[in-house]
């Protein structure tokens, strides 16, 4: 598997397969092609159904010339690959130059057609799955936090990462008004900390954070993809309220961080991230699994009760829907987040009272969660033609 590097990624949302994704490819494609004097751009699949409502077309415009520029919408045609296609094409007095097709694929990451999807560009880790993984730390005598030291140095950048989150969170705490859109969604990140000021309720504080980055996110603003940008608001909210309720100390939130980022990873290589392939049981049950894990180590769960604890929150996920409202990363998906990051809590809790011990595990749960992606109908894979999306 790669770095955790490649999974914690910081930048501007909506959405790291729409926006982020989009934005790298059309920057590459313009560094192939300078002297170009016009591009087009056709989007396929969930890139053109919602692509509108997670700025694709204005992102890919900004990077190639807004005068030059022309983005196709094909809602007819979808790449068993991935529904994620895009088509660039440039010209040079009205003559082709050059042609790609790239596929964005979650968390901001590139393939093009037939790459094999688990495989890493970059290895570091040795070993690809959570059972191995368990063994070698067992074998070895080492933490899940130990065994991710002795591989990937990663901790300096991590650093930043964690800033980044709670600098998004504070930002968003003290904003008001109506995020953009034609929803005319109100932020209530900020109603919820006032809640908390009052009563000091933990569920206050943690929702009010989670509420902060997502809405944050819906804003096009920075975050960092934890694994996405649509399900950022999770793992950065468990974190910070573990800081400033529970006084942990940094240390131990990089440490949490680092096996978050190791479960991410797991489940990035052998199943998805992406809403558009496996729906939100890929976003919100990713970041859920993520930050339970993470308030494990917090708790000082052994490398067992870690793993339940992810595995927890990842099974009672399986099936969630993708269906934003208007192609918005807005409705259901900024109150999801809020949910999901005490979801996380409850399933280090709950397995921290257990000595590890379970019937199902990750690895499983990870297979099931890419079967069943794969059996949701379309419309129910960020395409916002079904569910939510049309009433």
């Amino acid at each position: 598997m790669d770095s955790i590097k490649e999974l914690y990624k910081i930048g501007y949302g909506p959405s790291s397969s729409h926006t982020m994704g989009p934005q790298k490819a059309a920057s590459i494609f313009l560094e192939r092609n300078k002297n170009a004097d016009k591009f087009s751009a056709e989007l396929f699949g969930s890139l053109s159904l919602t692509g509108k409502g997670h700025l694709t077309d204005y992102i890919i415009k900004k990077t190639l010339g807004v005068d030059k520029t022309e983005i196709i919408f094909n809602n007819d045609f979808v790449y068993d690959y991935h529904p994620n296609a895009l088509k660039f094409k440039a010209y040079v007095d009205n003559k082709l130059v050059d042609e790609w097709l790239v596929f964005s694929v979650g968390g901001g990451d590139l393939m093009e057609l037939n790459e094999k999807r688990n495989i890493s560009k970059s290895s570091v880790y040795p070993h690809n799955n959570m059972t191995d993984i368990l063994k070698y730390c067992k074998d070895e005598k080492i933490s899940l936090v130990e065994y991710v030291k002795r591989f990937d140095n990663v901790r300096d950048y991590l650093k930043e990462v964690l800033s980044t989150m709670f600098s998004t969170i504070e930002s968003g705490l003290n904003k008001r008004g109506v995020l953009p859109g034609s929803l005319k969604l109100k932020r209530k990140a900020n109603d919820f900390y006032l809640h908390y000021l009052q009563n000091k309720n933990f569920s206050n504080f943690l929702y009010a954070a989670s509420l902060a980055t997502a809405e944050e996110n819906a804003s096009a603003n920075l975050v960092v993809t934890a694994p996405t940008c649509g399900s950022s608001g999770v793992l950065p909210a468990v974190l910070y309220t573990s800081k400033y309720y529970n006084n942990i100390n940094d240390d131990k939130l990089l440490d949490a961080l680092m096996v978050a980022g190791l479960i991410g990873n797991i489940i990035k290589y052998n199943g998805s991230i992406s809403g558009a392939e496996v729906g939100c049981q890929g976003e919100i049950g990713s970041a859920c699994s993520m930050a339970a894990g993470a308030y494990s180590v917090i708790l000082g769960s052994t490398n067992e009760q870690i793993e339940y604890a992810s595995e927890i929150a990842l099974e009672h996920n399986l099936g969630l829907t993708c269906d934003p409202v208007d192609g918005l990363v807005q409705i259901p998906c900024i109150e999801r987040n809020a949910l999901a990051s005490a979801k996380a809590i409850d399933a280090a809790n709950y397995a921290a009272l257990t000595d590890g011990n379970h019937h199902i595990s990750f690895d499983n749960v990870i297979k099931v969660m890419k079967e069943t992606g794969k059996d949701l109908n379309l419309k129910y894979r960020e395409t916002s033609t079904g569910g939510l999306a049309k009433k």
